[in-house]
């Protein structure tokens, strides 16, 4: 019975949805990122060589081609391109990753700060200070 609750408390009180919408989110970030990598990015960084910058690779051996013209061997090659556009993939998300959490943080701060005006004391507390004044005047 209390494992029930502590879930249902946990999944009515936002955490789990909150949870979702973050995965969501960062499966469209990353969506939109690639995009940018893969159709911006690397065309302008593969105009060094001449050539799309995934299909970069260092051929250990070349591939064995048949009399009638089929692939008989695949290549060997070691991908590089590919390596290299998936780490700049990851280096922006985490950069704006940084700037996402480094703003939060920044508002967290801020509601921090916000000094609270403390509630005027009761009527109970004005007559006690009352009389222990008027006590001290004695």
């Amino acid at each position: 019975m209390g494992f029930a609750k502590e879930f249902k408390d946990f999944a009515l009180k936002g955490n789990l949805a909150d949870i979702a919408i973050g995965f969501v989110m960062g499966a469209a970030f990353i969506k939109v990122t690639s995009s940018f990598i893969n159709g911006m990015v690397m065309p302008l960084v593969g105009m060094i060589k001449g050539k799309d910058f995934s299909d970069w690779r260092y051929v250990l051996k070349p591939a064995e081609i048949a009399a009638d013209g089929t692939e008989k061997v695949a290549e060997v090659a070691i991908k590089y391109g590919e390596f290299l556009t998936v780490t700049l993939e990851f280096i922006i998300v985490a950069f704006f990753m940084f700037l996402l959490v480094k703003f939060v943080n920044k508002m967290k701060r801020k509601e921090e700060a916000a000094p609270s005006v403390p509630p005027a004391p009761s009527k109970e507390e004005i007559l006690l200070s009352e009389i222990r004044d008027l006590l001290k005047s004695k």
